[in-house]
């Protein structure tokens, strides 16, 4: 069993809650748009594994140390992260095809601000879109996820909304 905390969109913006809701995490997913690779350094303090891809916004040293797309299986389940790769019903071109052949069963993907959590019953597979959790934006409500992995499984996924106000 694995606990996972998921984020995008941060935008440079750190702020200590991240740290509260994933200190019980085992991963945390980054989705892009991180903004400052000390971002990255600053997750990594709280969990062993942080794993993250670059977003439309990122430069430097984040494009040199994350990766656009990245698949990875944890604890039975196959996942495919990028930042922008729309969603079920609307998948980025090209993208289902590529889902569908590497058997994804976990789809995670930033860049819209907007939290979303979708099944695609055609592929098989959960969409979540963590929404975004830094300041820059026009969206109202700054949202986290957890979720759990267990022996093929994604179960006890939860939404954080963090207050619009800087901690």
């Amino acid at each position: 069993m694995k606990r996972i905390g998921i984020l995008s969109d941060t935008h440079s913006c750190w702020d200590d809650r991240y740290a509260k809701h994933f200190a019980q995490c085992d991963e945390i997913w980054h989705a892009g748009d991180i903004g400052d690779i000390s971002i990255i350094e600053q997750l990594e303090a709280i969990v062993p594994t942080v794993r993250a891809v670059y977003g439309n916004i990122d430069h430097g040293q984040v494009c040199r140390r994350c990766k656009e797309v990245e698949i990875f299986e944890v604890e039975g389940v196959k996942v495919f992260m990028t930042h922008i790769g729309g969603y079920p019903g609307k998948y980025s071109p090209g993208l289902a095809k590529i889902l569908a052949e590497e058997n994804i069963k976990l789809f995670i993907s930033g860049h819209s601000h907007i939290l979303k959590v979708k099944a695609d019953p055609r592929l098989g597979l959960l969409h979540v879109n963590p929404g975004a959790a830094g300041y820059h934006g026009w969206q109202k409500v700054r949202t986290l996820v957890r979720l759990i992995l267990d022996n093929g499984n994604i179960t006890d996924l939860e939404v954080i909304e963090l207050a619009n106000v800087k901690a």
